[in-house]
């Protein structure tokens, strides 16, 4: 399990660091708003522990950003533990709320069990969101707004792809695998270049400046959140 701290108080993050190693988890550190946005953009994380105040912003902005752009759970770490910062923090989607000091028992306890309930929750949900596209797998359909868009079936595998790591840098080789296993047949790069024009130009608005696909230079594609 990969978990991304977001907290400026180093003796806090080193301590959580050592005890969340310990328990087998990969742990990542950012110390600002910044930091821990850019590395979000190219990463996906199983769980996020967000520090309230950081020197450059809130925890609520990061959250916000990880709710917009992914499907993992967020607790908030904070020293405020007044009625209109929790409540705040959960309305903006938050999954739980600790306040310093905490025992790591309890921190550990409260994200696997925010992971679990996290994992259902979405296993269960029958209809996946990104801006404006909608995609109700029970049914195999995708919509852009409200207007049916109609995709072929490597397009629709591949789109699917692109969703399930919403707001995740993802190589081509990443986006092959994800399509390969279809109907057995060779999927070449060139041919993927291909497809990702296509699914492009059937989801991607031509009034619209924002991509639904970006390019990543050096890494490969992205699907954004932030298109409404």
């Amino acid at each position: 399990m990969k978990v991304l701290i977001v907290e400026d108080d180093k003796t806090i993050a080193d301590g959580l660091h050592y005890s969340l190693t310990s328990e087998g988890y990969e742990v990542f550190i950012c110390e600002n708003k910044q930091m821990a946005l850019e590395t979000i953009r190219l990463q996906h994380f199983d769980i996020y522990l967000l520090d309230l105040t950081l020197p450059d912003g809130s925890g609520y902005e990061v959250c916000e950003y990880i709710k917009d752009n992914q499907e993992a759970p967020v607790i908030f770490l904070t020293a405020c533990d007044d009625e209109i910062n929790v409540v705040r923090g959960l309305d903006m989607g938050a999954d739980d709320y600790i306040t310093k000091p905490f025992r790591i028992r309890e921190l550990t306890s409260r994200m696997k069990s925010a992971i679990k309930h996290y994992t259902k929750a979405y296993a269960s949900n029958d209809v996946v969101k990104v801006g404006n596209i909608v995609v109700n797998t029970k049914q195999a359909k995708v919509y852009r707004g409200t207007e049916e868009v109609v995709l072929t079936a490597l397009e629709y595998r591949l789109l699917l792809t692109f969703m399930n790591n919403k707001g995740q840098a993802l190589t081509r080789n990443q986006l092959l695998e994800g399509i390969w296993d279809l109907d057995g047949s060779f999927i070449n790069d060139n041919t993927l270049s291909v497809y990702i024009k296509r699914l492009r130009d059937k989801l991607e608005d031509s009034n619209q400046n924002s991509k639904v696909i970006e390019t990543v230079r050096g890494l490969g594609y992205r699907m954004g959140g932030n298109h409404d």
